[in-house]
């Protein structure tokens, strides 16, 4: 068990989390209009349509933003720590929220190129995270 919080593995999330479980990043992605989508959702937010598949990701993005926080807001997190969770935009153009591996807050910039790495958090949950690439 993990102290600290995790995502919940049921429904579309859980879905997303068993693709990460095997190290593949994947993505909805609609049938009809060929849109992109994440965080996972019943219906496409460009066409309305039910329809979609998961379609793997090249795994490669660049940091779209950042925020640092210079204090845990969750008792499982270290408090003397800086943290900076990244908003990284995927080359399929979905955003997503995670965390850079050994890149302090001070060296991150705008359209730093990334590529995902993953966690194992348990032996349920897996992790997508990031890390630099040349």
């Amino acid at each position: 068990m993990s102290a600290r919080p995790l995502p919940q593995l049921t429904g579309l999330a859980g879905e997303f989390y068993g693709f990460c479980k095997v190290r593949e990043l994947r993505f909805q992605r609609c049938v009809d209009c060929s849109a992109w989508r994440h965080v996972p959702r019943e219906r496409c937010g460009e066409c309305g349509s039910a329809d979609f598949r998961w379609e793997r990701s090249s795994g490669r993005g660049r940091v779209y933003t950042w925020t640092v926080a210079n204090r845990s807001m969750h008792p499982a997190f270290p408090s003397d720590a800086s943290v900076a969770p990244v908003v990284v935009e995927m080359e399929e153009g979905v955003r997503l929220v995670s965390a850079l591996e050994n890149c302090p807050p001070g060296e991150l910039a705008i359209g730093m190129p990334v590529e995902v790495v993953y966690e194992d958090v348990t032996e349920t949950v897996t992790l997508p995270k990031f890390r630099r690439r040349a």
